[in-house]
């Protein structure tokens, strides 16, 4: 099998309105579609991440908490591009997002930082 790429992220949030703002507003996601699901009583949100990249932010009724942070099996985290670490960081800031300290990739020597999002699934910036 030879792969070109991710397609897309999926994401479950536990409150669809809260999330879609914070990839939207906050995150500036642009929405590709919006679709609501009757028979799942579910929505999928359609993001766009950068060029070439989605995320679909999905609605369940009761769906179950993550299983621990971040250190679980699975997903440990999504990591998303920016230009400048720092201006990030203030853009989050100013939305009363948490962020951790700015560290430095100890193999690449490039900044990097966390925080999360409303369901506290850890993501991280890296600055190219």
């Amino acid at each position: 099998m030879q792969t070109t790429g991710i397609h897309h992220v999926a994401i479950i949030a536990s409150n669809y309105e809260r999330s879609k703002k914070f990839y939207v507003e906050i995150l500036g996601f642009s929405i590709i579609q919006e679709t609501f699901r009757a028979e799942r009583n579910s929505y999928k949100l359609d993001l766009r991440v950068g060029e070439n990249s989605q995320i679909e932010l999905f609605s369940f009724p009761h769906p179950p908490q993550r299983a621990s942070n971040p250190e679980a099996c699975g997903l440990r985290h999504l990591a998303f591009k920016v230009q400048d670490i720092e201006q990030a960081v203030i853009d989050l800031q100013s939305y009363n997002v948490a962020v951790e300290d700015i560290r430095v990739d100890e193999i690449t020597g490039k900044k990097f930082t966390f925080f999360k999002d409303p369901d506290n699934l850890p993501l991280e910036i890296y600055e190219l």
